[in-house]
């Protein structure tokens, strides 16, 4: 694991756990509403349809496009629950999807994993979009817009990321 925000080890498994920790300003509560609430979800990742319930359905449809025009879409399924803590979900491109979250005074600390089957060719890329959608979260919790289309910034974000080595 190198510098850039985002960590990366691949276990004996062969599955990869990236990994971001983030101290957001703002109590638990709010926070988890920004990872719950499909109002909130548009703002900083994508069109979601949530199901809160364990076994329940996560749909989310990232707004930007790829070279070729393709959206991604994740189907998933609420996997794990506790609120206002911990959300995990386990779904069809992004392998499991961790959000742990830790009341610290008036401040939340995120932890955010994802453990997944990751060729070496995209582990730059996911750890830049990872980086720029909690970027977003952030952003969002203060009352400010992300261009979730365009990813402006976002080539400088793959840029600091390459060489991260597992």
């Amino acid at each position: 694991m190198t510098a850039a925000d985002g960590g990366l080890e691949v276990r004996a498994d062969g599955k990869s756990v990236l990994r971001f920790e983030r101290r957001l300003a703002h109590p638990i509560e709010r926070v988890w509403a920004a990872v719950t609430d499909p109002d909130e979800l548009i703002s900083w990742w994508g069109r979601a349809q949530v199901e809160l319930e364990p076994g329940g359905r996560f749909s989310m449809a990232w707004l930007n496009v790829d070279d070729e025009g393709n959206r991604a879409e994740m189907e998933a399924t609420v996997t794990e629950l506790d609120p206002p803590r911990l959300l995990e979900l386990s779904g069809d491109i992004h392998g499991v999807l961790r959000f742990e979250l830790a009341p610290e005074g008036d401040q939340t600390v995120l932890t955010f994993t994802s453990t997944l089957d990751l060729p070496d060719e995209y582990r730059t890329k996911v750890l830049a979009g990872w980086h720029y959608h909690l970027d977003a979260l952030a952003a969002a919790l203060e009352g400010r817009e992300t261009d979730l289309v365009e990813l402006p910034g976002g080539d400088a974000l793959h840029e600091r990321y390459l060489g991260v080595e597992a």
